[in-house]
């Protein structure tokens, strides 16, 4: 049996959290730089606020409804989501994060589990443990459990946000009633050609033949198919070494000057650099991008990127670093208003397994002081110990005029309680 456990609206209920006065209120978050809304309380969608919507374009919408509008704190969430992970953990040692708000559980040899009580015991525990609200769907499938998982969630005054996948009888019905635009794995090019072929719901979908899904879905259509007809074919995925790494950030605003650019693609490559050597990763080559702001055609647009190529496998902040500027000065062009730019790091080995070269190696030495650096940013505080290079009052220049406190991980930023 698998479960499919899925935060409620997580952003904003993440603000609820510390903010008990919004509970059924209306809510928004926006993404990087309040650029759009990412997030929506379940009463900022019936006020008609879509997903993606810019927010320069709503804010008169947010005023007149009395909309609470956050920057996205992903500092406070990435704490509150490891919160929840970690008590879902404690119910199944067979855990898949999928998301920042969603986990798959297996339940091996559970003739003796009563799901119907299972699953408010599990929802009852991480909300009072948490403040989150979780829709919790069990199924014998993990692609049956996504489809229940919908349903809790979808009708949860009925369901109390609990729904399970037990007979025939219910997938059928669960299937029938799902779209199959909303299938999970069926991306928008697949249900665009399904829907011209008649197919409209995911019950049709699993009465094609396996020939015909292969043929036109590929192997991974067909898995789908078989998951959804309660044949257990899509297993839980474990945790794998990424095969690339990337930082990018759009801009405050535009930059044209070199040297505040520099500082941002030194300090992508310094990121890229930590999240290597947390994995015990080298990397053995960097791409470097960098362009201008697509949305304003009335100004000279320019777009590039550069493969750089190390001499060396390394994961050292002092040596990436100085690779990303290099590549960032052959791409670089004078007269531009640049508003985005990223460094991504590939051809990713293992940190034990490096092949010494003759003439030209990474430096010892970097080793150890970037062993250094990362157990003293762990211990006072992250990036607080940087590179000259980088900028030493701001970790990213973004804006953030809506930025709620880190509660959870700042300790000057804790909750106050006034009795």
């Amino acid at each position: 049996m698998f479960a499919l456990v899925d935060c409620n609206n997580f952003y904003a209920s993440c603000e609820r959290v510390f903010r008990p006065d919004l509970n059924e209120k209306p809510i928004v978050v926006l993404s990087n730089n309040d650029g759009c809304v990412i997030a929506r309380s379940n009463e900022a969608k019936a006020l008609g606020i879509p997903m993606g919507a810019p927010a320069f374009k709503y804010k008169s919408t947010f005023n007149q409804n009395n909309i609470s509008v956050f920057s996205s704190n992903y500092a406070l969430y990435g704490d509150m989501s490891n919160r929840v992970m970690n008590l879902l953990s404690s119910f199944s040692p067979e855990i898949e994060v999928y998301s920042i708000d969603e986990a798959f559980l297996k339940f091996e040899n559970c003739q003796y589990i009563d799901f119907f009580e299972y699953g408010p015991i599990i929802q009852k525990t991480v909300t009072k443990s948490t403040g989150i609200p979780i829709s919790v769907g069990f199924a014998p499938t993990k692609a049956l459990a996504k489809v229940a998982n919908r349903i809790a969630k979808k009708f949860n005054t009925k369901t109390e946000g609990v729904y399970i996948i037990d007979n025939e009888e219910k997938r059928i019905k669960a299937l029938k009633w799902l779209k199959v635009e909303d299938v999970w794995g069926i991306g928008r090019k697949h249900a665009k050609r399904l829907k011209n072929l008649d197919i409209k719901t995911a019950f049709q979908f699993t009465q094609q033949s396996d020939e015909w899904v292969r043929k036109h879905m590929s192997v991974v259509g067909l898995r789908l198919k078989h998951d959804l007809e309660g044949k257990p074919t899509i297993n839980l995925e474990e945790v794998k070494t990424k095969k690339n790494i990337a930082t990018t950030r759009s801009f405050d605003k535009n930059y044209s000057d070199f040297e505040k650019i520099k500082e941002r693609v030194s300090t992508f490559s310094i990121s890229c650099a930590e999240k290597l050597r947390k994995q015990k990763s080298n990397c053995n080559a960097l791409m470097v991008f960098l362009h201008t702001n697509g949305h304003r055609q009335d100004l000279p647009q320019y777009r590039r990127n550069i493969i750089v190529k190390t001499p060396f496998p390394t994961n050292s902040s002092i040596e990436l670093s100085s690779f990303a500027v290099q590549g960032l000065k052959r791409i670089f062009r004078e007269g531009y208003q640049y508003k985005k730019a990223g460094v991504i790091v590939m051809d990713i080995t293992p940190e034990h397994q490096q092949q010494l070269k003759l003439f030209e190696n990474s430096d010892p030495r970097h080793k150890v002081l970037m062993h250094t650096v990362d157990k003293l940013n762990k211990i006072i505080g992250q990036h607080k110990v940087k590179l000259g290079s980088q900028d030493l009052e701001r970790t990213w220049k973004m804006r953030q005029e809506k930025l709620s406190p880190r509660y959870t991980t700042q300790l000057s930023e804790i909750i106050k309680v006034k009795v």
